[in-house]
C-alpha cells in the first residue's frame, strides 16, 4: 500500500501505476471508468491518501470509488479541483491507524486504550475533521 501527504501527489502515482498495469495503454488514450480514493489519519496525526484508477473490468481496490465515467475521466486529464474533491470526502470513511500498518474506521473501546484513542480522535479538531 502506497500512501502520500498529498492529494495530487496520490493521483499522479495512481496514473502511473495504472499505465504500468495497462501497457497497450497510453497516458494520452488511456479511458478510465472509476476514480477511487482513501484518507488516511496515521498514529502521529499525518494524514495521508491512496488514489487508484480502474476500468470497467477491474477487481474492486482497498479504496472508496468517489468519482465514475467522464467525473474519473476528468480526474486522469488534471481538470479537477482539489478543494471539490476533499469536500466530497466523507470523514467516517477516514481509516485511522490503530495499530502500525493496521486502519479501522474507528477505534476498538473495550479497551482503556481503545477509549483514549477514541476521545482524541473525535476531539482533536485536526485538520482530518474539517475535510
Amino acid at each position: 500500500m502506497d500512501l502520500f501527504t498529498t492529494l495530487d501527489e496520490a493521483i499522479s502515482v495512481a496514473k502511473e501505476s495504472y499505465l504500468a498495469d495497462h501497457p497497450e495503454v497510453d497516458e494520452l488514450s488511456a479511458s478510465v471508468s472509476q476514480f477511487s480514493l482513501q484518507k488516511y489519519v496515521m498514529q502521529d496525526g499525518d494524514i495521508m491518501w491512496q488514489a487508484e484508477f480502474a476500468d470497467q473490468d477491474e477487481a474492486p481496490s482497498e479504496c472508496l470509488p468517489l468519482y465514475y465515467d467522464e467525473a474519473a475521466q476528468a480526474i486522469w486529464d488534471n481538470e479537477y479541483d482539489e478543494e471539490e474533491i476533499l469536500a466530497e470526502w466523507q470523514p467516517e470513511n477516514t481509516l485511522h491507524e490503530w495499530d502500525e500498518g493496521e486502519f479501522q474506521l474507528a477505534p476498538p473501546t473495550d479497551t482503556e486504550e481503545g477509549r483514549a484513542a477514541a476521545e482524541e480522535w473525535s476531539d482533536d479538531n485536526s485538520d482530518s475533521e474539517r475535510w
